[in-house]
């Protein structure tokens, strides 16, 4: 038994324990997120366990009632992990994206009894009961939900799209090969789940230094090599302030002003679209590049930053600067949308009645 054990889950181990290794030593990353991670590894490692159990115990053709518990436990693990996995990759994650792999669990722990998810028959053959494909179809949503919002928080890159589309692949084939190879898949169930987190963070890793740890966006770093790599096909610039980041930080600290920061980033990101890419480059400081855009396109990304900021408690400031003909370079287009945003900035205040507060 020990023997089949190590060779079943030798590979899956490995690769989380490589995997828990890279996520304490990350330096990119905070204590919250960390933990989830790890909260994420175990529960991994443990459920390839579950599964051997479950396993062995159908090959001894015995212990149907310990199998059922088993199954029942595999079957709640799968959607609490994809879960755990959006609570851990997704911004601004409530704990109430829990709930319905916890409703699931209740139902699958119950069809222990009434057999209203599965049962077990005496020859140890498994048998679906009315909600026989429920465990199924939550994991669909939840990984609907999960490639989501990783594309809608992402900065619309390749290097970022490609190992979302990766994780959505295996994802997605955890959900159709159990119908095509049988119950046989989920031997090899928890690897492809540890394989496919592992890839996805070290992508992420390697986009980490081109990122603001903070909001998630595209780093001073990653502007400067934007704007000196692409200069013939950029062709507008949006430039974008927060109005009233000191007054927060100090009226209401500095988390205050972190979560700000956070939630007008996410407004940006949900505002642009393909060919705009939004970019941190100071403090409170925003830089949208746009390539290739026509200007009624640009006018129309500022009022949907616009919209979307309106629906939050703060306020920014925004100006553009195109260039219908290319003739304008790039320091040009910076100098005229910093005016304009400037001069959005000091009619906020004249308009609000607001004080003005300087660093």
């Amino acid at each position: 038994m020990i023997k089949e054990l190590i060779l079943q889950n030798w590979a899956s181990t490995l690769i989380l324990i490589a995997f828990a290794i890279l996520v304490e030593t990350n330096v990119f990353l905070n204590q919250k997120t960390r933990i989830r991670m790890c909260v994420l590894i175990v529960s991994v490692f443990l459920l390839s366990l579950i599964v051997f159990a479950e396993f062995y115990l159908e090959n001894l053709n015995e212990h149907t009632g310990l199998r059922s518990v088993f199954m029942a436990i595999r079957y709640s693990a799968t959607p609490f992990i994809i879960a755990m996995t959006l609570y851990t990759l997704a911004k601004k994650e409530r704990l109430f994206v829990f709930i319905p792999a916890m409703l699931i669990a209740v139902i699958n722990f119950v069809s222990i009894s009434n057999g209203i998810v599965f049962s077990l028959k005496d020859d140890g053959t498994l048998h679906r009961g009315l909600l026989g494909y429920l465990p199924y179809v939550a994991v669909g949503f939840y990984c609907f939900s999960l490639v989501l919002k990783l594309f809608k928080q992402g900065n619309k890159q390749a290097t970022e799209i490609i190992p979302t589309i990766f994780l959505c692949f295996v994802f997605a084939s955890g959900l159709i090969l159990p119908f095509i190879l049988g119950k046989d898949y989920f031997r090899i169930f928890c690897i492809n789940i540890a394989i496919a987190l592992f890839v996805y963070y070290d992508f992420s890793i390697l986009q980490m230094s081109k990122k603001d740890n903070l909001t998630g966006l595209l780093n001073r770093h990653a502007y400067d090599s934007a704007i000196e790599d692409n200069k013939k096909d950029i062709n507008a610039l949006v430039s974008i302030d927060m109005n009233g980041l000191k007054e927060i930080n100090d009226k209401q600290g500095h988390a205050a002003g972190d979560e700000a920061l956070e939630t007008l980033a996410l407004c940006f990101t949900h505002a642009t679209k393909t060919k705009q890419l939004i970019y941190r480059i100071g403090g409170d400081e925003f830089m949208i590049i746009c390539w290739k855009s026509a200007e009624n396109d640009v006018k129309r990304l500022i009022e949907r930053i616009e919209k979307n900021v309106d629906k939050t408690q703060y306020h920014c400031a925004i100006g553009y600067s195109y260039s219908a003909d290319g003739t304008k370079s790039i320091s040009e287009m910076q100098k005229e949308a910093d005016e304009k945003m400037y001069a959005h900035k000091e009619l906020f205040y004249a308009n609000s009645g607001k004080k003005r507060y300087r660093g």
